[in-house]
């Protein structure tokens, strides 16, 4: 099963529902497609020491990797903000660790939107070969 990007994007916007975000006030879901068609979702969950808050593509890749997936195809993003809000660096990295080719799309919450790829956001990121994996 193929997911569209609109079907994606609506579970990611489901996800942010559940975002825990009583400091930024930002709600963000991701949605991440694995090569065999299964979807995770995942939310932000702040915390007050801000640097242990866990962001939602890095919930969507946990959750996945826990149910076995760790090939994936496409992500999709979403916002409680007016405009798109991008993957920050450490998880653009934490996604490159699956591969690069990874289709991204990201919406705001007033319907702008950016369709990408994980290495056009993260281009040369650091990987299993580099350290002999």
């Amino acid at each position: 099963m193929t997911e569209s990007k609109e079907e994606l994007l609506a579970a990611a916007r489901a996800a942010a529902e559940k975002a825990y975000s009583p400091y930024s006030k930002i709600r963000v879901g991701a949605a991440l497609q694995a090569a065999d068609g299964r979807v995770f979702a995942g939310c932000n969950v702040e915390n007050a020491s801000y640097g242990l808050t866990i962001c939602a593509e890095r919930a969507a890749a946990t959750r996945a990797v826990m149910d076995g997936a760790r090939e994936f195809r496409s992500l999709a993003i979403w916002a409680s903000l007016d405009e798109p809000l991008p993957p920050c660096g450490a998880c653009r990295q934490f996604l490159a660790e699956f591969g690069g080719d990874l289709a991204v799309v990201i919406e705001g919450a007033k319907g702008g939107r950016i369709e990408t790829s994980l290495g056009e956001l993260l281009p040369q990121a650091m990987g299993p070969d580099h350290i002999g994996g």
